[in-house]
């Protein structure tokens, strides 16, 4: 074993500090004792550069003689360099300077601090490149938290631009499962931050029971009742849980008519034919809307037409509402989403980037009507898109 390599650290004649070191590579850290592991996690996480006298304190009382044991390694395993000085004829360690610090973090399983760092720069960045006018706030809010924190709720950030994006809308278990692939993933505490710097309702994120809004011409029956829904004056609000507990659903329904905007929605229920049934579409179809209506769909089947804004995300949200009918064999077809629909609206706004890139996926969609191909080419064309607000 080679020996310890000693510099002096003062210029007196006879020398009262020094550092020691081992020279040549580290050894591994595999055979170490998982309480030795533990402890060096603690002098990790604390920059790697500290007086021993903290370093000892951190071992506590009972555990004086770990942390004498596992310095004395790690300065001769090469992990370390120590600063001694020389009191009542003894040396004794003053600092340690851990080293080779990336690859004892990794050794440990700790995260880089370095890395976090640069990481949460370019995040930042990215952040402020959304153009979010809604979400921009956060960044500032961001800057306050620790690195690992602010690294971790910005992917809320960007899931939650995703979100508005695609026009989704659902409970804050649908927000959860879709950022980050597990309904209960996002803890209170991060609720709480969302909440305080924007308006989750605004993205479609309730925290109660979403309701289907619906206008039809059935009386739905139930173990403990029957709901007359033509009796509505204009719609019904149902929760999910009454319409799968529905057993029979009698009257007429000839067409069901989806309509993604809210306003929208409530002027077709108005004008709707006695035989048509209006369903509201928030957007994206979360999974609540899904298993509601592919319910209703067997109580009631009957054919679709589908009015989403003639836009990118609307042709999306419209073949993903449309599955429902596929998978049973019932016919749809896009409503108010012609290319004419759109050329009609005084009012257009011009195709971002995304929006490029989300036609290009789009024209590689096999079950696409002719409509949409269409309304699909004159937004290639013309570089615009609409809301069907302004015409529905």
């Amino acid at each position: 074993m080679p020996e310890l390599l000693i510099e002096p650290l003062d210029k007196r004649r006879v020398c009262q500090k020094r550092r020691c070191s081992m020279p040549g590579s580290p050894q591994s850290l595999d055979s170490l004792p998982a309480e030795w592991r533990e402890l060096l996690a603690r002098w990790v996480q604390r920059g790697g550069n500290s007086r021993w006298e903290t370093l000892r304190k951190d071992a506590g009382t009972t555990r004086v003689q770990l942390a004498d044991a596992l310095l004395d390694w790690l300065l001769r395993s090469g992990w370390a360099a120590v600063a001694e000085q020389w009191k009542l004829g003894a040396w004794w360690p003053q600092q340690v300077e851990l080293l080779y610090l990336p690859q004892l973090r990794a050794a440990l399983g700790l995260r880089d601090k370095d890395n976090d760092a640069q990481r949460w720069q370019e995040c930042r960045a990215l952040l402020h490149a959304l153009d979010n006018p809604t979400l921009s706030p956060a960044v500032p809010l961001l800057d306050e938290l620790p690195v690992q924190r602010a690294l971790a709720r910005q992917d809320l950030i960007f899931k939650l631009h995703d979100w508005q994006i695609q026009q989704r809308n659902g409970t804050r278990r649908d927000f959860a499962l879709f950022a980050r692939g597990d309904t209960k993933a996002v803890s209170e505490g991060e609720w709480n931050w969302l909440e305080s710097i924007v308006d989750l309702a605004e993205f479609g994120i309730e925290r109660h029971t979403p309701l289907l809004l619906i206008a039809a011409q059935l009386t739905l029956t139930l173990p403990n009742g029957r709901i007359d829904l033509a009796s509505c004056a204009d719609f019904a609000a149902l929760t999910p849980a009454t319409i799968q507990d529905a057993t029979a659903a009698s009257g007429t329904v000839n067409r069901w008519q989806l309509v993604e905007n809210r306003t929208s929605f409530e002027r077709a229920t108005k004008s709707r034919e006695v035989e048509t049934g209006v369903i509201w579409l928030p957007g994206f179809p979360p999974t609540w809307w899904r298993e509601t209506v592919g319910r209703l769909l067997n109580l009631a089947p009957a054919p679709a037409s589908i009015a989403c804004d003639p836009d990118p995300a609307g042709i999306a949200i419209a073949l993903k509402a449309a599955e429902l009918w596929r998978e049973l064999g019932l016919n749809w077809q896009p409503w108010k989403m012609s290319a004419a629909d759109l050329a009609s609206l005084p009012v257009r706004k011009p195709l971002t980037e995304s929006d490029r890139l989300q036609l290009a996926s789009l024209q590689q969609e096999p079950a696409l009507p002719s409509a949409l191909a269409e309304l699909l080419e004159w937004m290639l064309e013309h570089g615009e898109k609409g809301e069907q607000e302004g015409y529905l």
